[in-house]
């Protein structure tokens, strides 16, 4: 099958463009360098299209989230008319003002969004046809993560670790290998919307002290603050900062503070996804 990914200089992209080459498809890579999406179409030849490109930043001012992740992706629907698409989107699409307690997919995109991330993303999901297949893992992980182990090495502070509710909290975590296996099974599966992710959600608090002993941090303490505390200091934070990223956002509190888990029924019955479990092993590695 001839295939065409975008975003294939990132995390994702790049662990979806590699295994598609290992199955033996004609893979047509297109980096953030070799095609800007915001820039417009290419005249583009592919069975399918996997879209990975995407600015995952929180903190974006809107135009430019909405250009990246709205047009952007409009321009990529376009370049591969008759193809099947995959489109990678987020489980930030739901709710995060609230704990996403077994969310099913009709419950996104919601009504409020606490980051231009999010409502980019779920603007994005409206512009794709009903024959795609859209994917909406949780908090990827596995070897070249350049979000998740980063963003946890930077938050500690004289060997502590001040997290939402301690972060003792369910997540259904996301694997990239099970990531990968969700896009495989979306190049000839049922088109629709699934929510990815490991097969069962673990405590946030276990696997990220675990994370962390495996990078040989066993000098890190987790410590807890309230979750209403957290998200107040978010909030203030957020106003005062006039430039540049504030050290703490409310998106961000409400990852870690309150559970995040998925329902998997649709994929599991539709596509046939078989996950493993979350494993960390080979973290020191990362």
């Amino acid at each position: 099958m001839r295939i065409a990914i975008t975003g294939t200089n990132g995390f994702i992209g790049g662990a979806v463009s590699r295994a598609l080459r290992e199955d033996g498809h004609a893979v047509t890579a297109y980096t953030r360098q070799r095609w800007d999406i915001t820039a417009g179409s290419v005249a583009g030849e592919a069975d399918a299209v996997v879209h990975c490109a995407a600015l995952a930043d929180d903190w974006a001012p809107l135009d430019r989230a909405m250009r990246v992740n709205v047009d952007g992706t409009r321009n990529v629907v376009r370049s591969f008319p008759g193809a099947r698409f995959v489109h990678l989107s987020t489980s930030s699409v739901y709710d995060a003002v609230v704990p996403t307690v077994d969310a099913a997919e009709s419950a996104a995109p919601c009504s409020r969004f606490l980051s231009t991330y999010s409502s980019s993303k779920a603007a994005a999901e409206e512009v794709l046809s009903a024959d795609a297949v859209v994917l909406r893992p949780h908090a990827v992980y596995g070897r070249g993560d350049t979000t998740l182990l980063p963003r946890v090495l930077a938050g500690i502070r004289r060997h502590r670790l001040v997290l939402p509710e301690g972060a003792r909290v369910l997540h259904s975590l996301t694997h990239i290998d099970n990531l990968v296996q969700a896009v495989r099974l979306s190049l000839g599966g049922r088109p629709g919307i699934y929510n990815v992710a490991d097969a069962a959600p673990v405590l946030l608090s276990e696997m990220l002290t675990e994370l962390l002993a495996r990078q040989g941090r066993t000098d890190v303490a987790l410590r807890r603050i309230p979750y209403r505390t957290a998200f107040g200091a978010a909030a203030v934070a957020e106003k005062l900062a006039v430039r540049g990223r504030p050290r703490l956002t409310r998106y961000a509190v409400s990852q870690l503070g309150l559970e995040r888990t998925l329902d998997l029924t649709a994929i599991r019955t539709q596509l046939g996804y078989r996950p493993t479990e979350t494993s960390l092993a080979g973290a020191e590695d990362w």
